[in-house]
């Protein structure tokens, strides 16, 4: 079985077993890749500090800095947030898969290991982190402010259009941002409502800029999408007079400033058929039948609520 790719991948093996290294080093190399050996975590570390790997084995239990922690280290670096970490081990008790998960692994195998099986896992997991990659540079030139954070609330990676704004609102480098205790908890209620139902929230000390929830992307990756909005909302005083809520009061809102149906879905990250949705009910609590009357009604409230 080969790992074809136009170059030679590389796989990082950690192991404290001379034999796993072995196996697993002349398996790889059969398969067509460069491979690289650490013995304990701490080397492993020093290697990734050289040489970025495409894909590590991690063996969960070694003397020093287990593989656990070895695994939660590396991905605090942003670079290495998409590099998928496959643990090894002896102990298939769900704790350890929990932990091997949790602290960043895309999958895990038990010793004795079945190198047919090995090879196809590492193939599968080579392929979603280049599909990522490519999808993350799409996100890059398209000029959206979208960043990931893992449940913590630590940053994963921005685009550089996020970066920008984040590094603006932190008063430092954006890699240093992590979600305060507040919006850590807006993050648990968005993921519970999901991405069509959540509401967005404004950033601490900054209201002009709001925070989106689009969904899990990944395991422990969460997508972000910062908003710059000023004067978008309508009063809450008239938002609650009109029966609106909260959603249909920021949709009637961009409206009232010319957007179409599409913009508005892209700058509240709503589908434009949900969109299409609260208009409906905008316009029946408002008594009219389009949007050019709906608009007027928002532009009023906003010159007299100015």
């Amino acid at each position: 079985m080969n790992i074809e790719s136009k170059k030679r991948d590389v796989a990082l093996v950690v192991d404290d077993s001379p034999e796993t290294l072995r196996l697993l080093t002349d398996a790889l190399d059969g398969a067509g890749m460069t491979v690289m050996v650490a013995l304990d975590g701490a080397a492993a570390i020093r290697i990734i500090d050289q040489i970025t790997p495409d894909i590590v084995l991690l063996d969960a239990m070694m003397p020093g800095i287990d593989g656990f922690e070895t695994c939660r280290r590396l991905k605090r670096d942003a670079g290495l947030a998409n590099v998928p970490v496959i643990f090894m081990t002896g102990l298939a008790d769900t704790e350890h898969i929990v932990r091997g998960l949790e602290a960043g692994g895309v999958d895990y195998v038990t010793k004795p290991i079945v190198i047919e099986e090995m090879l196809a896992r590492i193939r599968v997991h080579l392929g979603n982190a280049r599909l990522t990659q490519s999808a993350r540079a799409a996100l890059d030139v398209s000029g959206r402010f979208l960043f990931a954070v893992d449940r913590r609330g630590n940053l994963l990676w921005a685009t550089p259009q996020a970066q920008k704004l984040l590094s603006n609102h932190h008063g430092a480098q954006a890699d240093d941002f992590v979600l305060p205790p507040s919006l850590l908890q807006w993050l648990e209620q968005a993921k519970a409502k999901g991405s069509s139902k959540s509401q967005a929230v404004s950033l601490p000390d900054n209201p002009q800029l709001r925070l989106y929830y689009m969904g899990e992307t990944a395991p422990n990756e969460f997508l972000l999408r910062l908003s710059r909005e000023s004067g978008t909302a309508l009063p809450p005083e008239f938002t609650s007079e009109l029966g609106l809520t909260t959603r249909e009061g920021e949709v009637l809102a961009w409206l009232s400033k010319g957007k179409t149906n599409r913009d508005i879905a892209q700058i509240l990250g709503l589908s434009p058929r949900t969109v299409d949705k609260h208009l409906e009910q905008i316009y029946a609590k408002l008594g009219v039948e389009n949007r050019t009357a709906a608009a007027a009604i928002a532009a009023n409230a906003t010159r007299r609520n100015s």
